[in-house]
């Protein structure tokens, strides 16, 4: 009888363990709100990393064409060598094509919903999964002639 009382069990008594269960379970029903909504401000942040992108693709892609003997900044078509590949050129400045301002800022389209639909003319980058697509983007304007640069904008309101 001395051996069995002399034993001294060791753990957590039930009591002990439901009352780290309830004080985890309070502590995660303040903490989640918190990060509930994470996937919005990370479709927001590509959204303006794809309109930084554009913006200096655009600006390198039309230096480039103006230092080249070989792209005519004047012309409604044209086009420059841009990183071993050719981008398109509407006077001077990336085309709203697939080969004009998305080769040049190298958007890959599995990232993003490329649009040239919805606005003739005009290219769209949309983010995937956004809960409006037309209020998380960038959009592009090609150049309109030779003194004119293109319009870039993004709206991140609806990511």
């Amino acid at each position: 009888m001395k051996a069995i009382a002399a034993r001294k069990e060791k753990g957590f008594t039930l009591i002990e363990l439901v009352m780290v269960i309830v004080i985890l379970g309070i502590l995660a029903a303040f903490a989640l709100p918190r990060f509930a909504n994470l996937g919005g401000e990370a479709r927001a942040s590509t959204i303006q990393g794809a309109f930084g992108s554009v913006k200096s693709a655009s600006a390198i892609a039309h230096s480039k064409c103006l230092a080249s003997g070989t792209c005519n900044a004047a012309a409604a078509n044209s086009s420059a060598a841009l990183e071993g590949g050719s981008v398109d050129m509407v006077y001077g400045y990336p085309a709203a094509t697939g080969t004009g301002i998305q080769a040049a800022a190298q958007i890959a389209a599995g990232d993003f919903t490329i649009d040239t639909t919805s606005t003739p003319g005009t290219l769209l980058i949309q983010a995937n999964g956004a809960t409006t697509a037309t209020s998380c983007q960038v959009s592009y304007e090609p150049a309109a002639d030779a003194s004119t640069p293109p319009v870039i904008s993004s709206t991140t309101s609806g990511c």
